[in-house]
């Protein structure tokens, strides 16, 4: 009974792994092609597949303030990491609903 070594069996993974790569580029090309093809048949364009989901629907949208230091006024809108002066404000024995605005 043969034994592979490790060098052996690490030649044979990297050959299959170039050979799955060889397989998905051209099953990855021949499902490309076959979109192409549907999409002009069908008279589809990107635009009608709807939004890409590279970008977050909030982006570029502002929140009301929450909170406010009346000595300072400065706000925070109650997302992410709670802002210094507030921190220093809780810390010394205040309440964040203290700062609540309305």
């Amino acid at each position: 009974m043969t034994m592979t070594s490790y060098t052996e069996l690490q030649r044979e993974i990297a050959r299959l792994m170039q050979q799955a790569d060889a397989a998905r580029k051209a099953e990855v090309r021949a499902v490309i092609d076959d979109i192409k093809a549907k999409m002009s048949e069908y008279g589809i364009t990107a635009a009608d597949l709807g939004p890409s989901g590279r970008s977050s629907r909030a982006k570029g949208t502002t929140v009301a303030a929450k909170y406010r230091n009346s000595a300072t006024g400065e706000t925070w809108t109650g997302r992410g990491k709670m802002p210094r002066w507030l921190q220093a404000a809780v810390a010394a024995g205040s309440r964040k609903e203290d700062f609540l605005i309305g």
